[in-house]
């Protein structure tokens, strides 16, 4: 059979056996005909507390937290539509846009125009957010035994608003709602906590979790003691058009939007698998070996002790060069030795928690990489282990394990498999 697996943007066709593969989707909903009237209703009719024109007066400022290039939120359509709801009571020059890179790298021009089209980029001000720049943080004390640093245009807005999209997040168990705020908009202080070895190394740190998971936990107590005014999520298929959406307080709206992105999205599977074949989803998802580590992720969910996992990403970002990711990569010669390295270090230092998933998921299951964007030695030196074609490397495995079950994740973390 021929399996098409999201990579980039036009996809990879892998060439695989019929009677041995086992493909694992998720539900796949259709797209509403109507984006724009859904999210009106998702504004005008709550999950929990008022509608947004009942939060926002005149005369106030409006802060709006969007998703940065990593993710592929709908960010003009939802912004666009909030905008159009508050016509008559703030002007858009009152809205400030901003985008929750967490600790990522600033967004371009050319990526900013793509996420929130020229009437937004016009009439709005756009503010990336940057964790590293104290002059741009805002110190709110402790929440628990977290410092709470975040953005200050967002703590100085009148009104706060959330929008993003909702899926399994492979340690804060989904994406979206409170998330949104931190690590979304959170000084580097507050990741560094939220991230640190403990909280990643929990087992409740995990696909599909939230409820007595140590970083969701966290973030949950965040927004909820910092405020946000409105929240906004929306629901994407395979070909992330929006299915569903759901609006309100944050906390209520987000467990309506998860519990039914749980539904659809986690699949069971009858056992575990010799091979498992991965991606992370096409772009902007799979654009570096970083963020690609969710697809890894998610293939250890379902690989059996000493399997394989083949993950195909595109990474034409990169590493990325930006962050301490590869830094912290080529700090030891093993994946053992990585987390060796991250136990007994003292303090959490950035980037750290993707590179101790990764050497955690190494520690049971051999990791192939097939990329356009990163070079043999690239891949070699974040520990992995490169391959030109994944339908060949398949088929050299099965001459060695005839017998051995092979499981698809065609969509990657879009999927999250489980033994039932």
């Amino acid at each position: 059979m021929r399996v098409r697996i999201d990579y980039g943007s036009t996809g990879l066709e892998v060439e695989l056996p019929d009677e041995s593969t086992t493909i694992v989707e998720p539900m796949q909903q259709p797209a509403v005909e109507s984006p724009r009237d859904l999210l009106v209703e998702a504004l005008r009719k709550p999950v929990s507390g008022p509608p947004l024109r009942a939060v926002v007066h005149p005369g106030q400022s409006v802060a709006i937290a969007v998703c940065d290039i990593t993710r592929p939120q709908p960010r003009q359509l939802m912004v666009e539509a909030i905008l159009d709801e508050l016509k008559g009571i703030v002007a858009p020059s009152d809205v400030s846009v901003l985008i929750a890179t967490g600790t990522h790298r600033a967004s371009s021009q050319s990526e900013l125009l793509t996420m929130l089209g020229p009437r937004v980029l016009q009439s709005c001000r756009i503010v990336d957010h940057q964790a590293r720049d104290r002059a741009t943080l805002t110190d709110l004390g402790m929440v628990g035994d977290v410092p709470v640093w975040l953005n200050s245009h967002w703590v100085d807005a009148d009104v706060r608003v959330t929008t993003g999209f909702v899926e399994p997040h492979f340690f804060a168990g989904f994406s979206g709602g409170p998330k949104m705020v931190a690590p979304g908009l959170a000084g580097l202080a507050t990741t560094l906590v939220l991230h640190d070895a403990a909280r990643i190394g929990d087992p409740r740190a995990t696909w599909g979790v939230c409820e007595g998971n140590p970083v969701h936990d966290d973030v949950r107590a965040i927004a909820a003691a910092t405020g946000v005014g409105y929240a906004m999520d929306v629901l994407l298929n395979g070909d992330q058009a929006i299915t569903r959406a759901f609006g309100g307080t944050i906390l209520e709206m987000h467990r309506a939007a998860r519990t039914t992105a749980k539904a659809e999205a986690m699949r069971a599977v009858d056992g575990r698998f010799d091979i498992v074949i991965t991606s992370n989803s096409g772009y902007p998802l799979d654009q570096n070996l970083y963020q690609s580590m969710k697809g890894v992720s998610a293939a250890a969910e379902i690989v059996r002790d000493g399997g394989t996992i083949i993950c195909a990403a595109e990474c034409r970002d990169g590493i990325p060069e930006h962050g301490r990711y590869a830094e912290i990569l080529a700090s030891a010669d093993s994946p053992r030795a990585l987390l060796e390295s991250i136990a007994a270090s003292p303090e959490t230092i950035p980037d750290q928690w993707q590179v101790q998933i990764q050497a955690r998921v190494q520690q049971r299951a051999r990791l192939l990489f097939h990329s356009d964007g990163l070079s043999d030695g690239q891949i070699r030196a974040a520990h992995l282990e490169p391959i030109d074609d994944v339908s060949k490397t398949v088929a050299g495995l099965l001459r060695e394990q005839p017998d051995a079950r092979i499981a698809v994740l065609p969509r990657g973390p879009q999927t999250i498999a489980y033994v039932a």
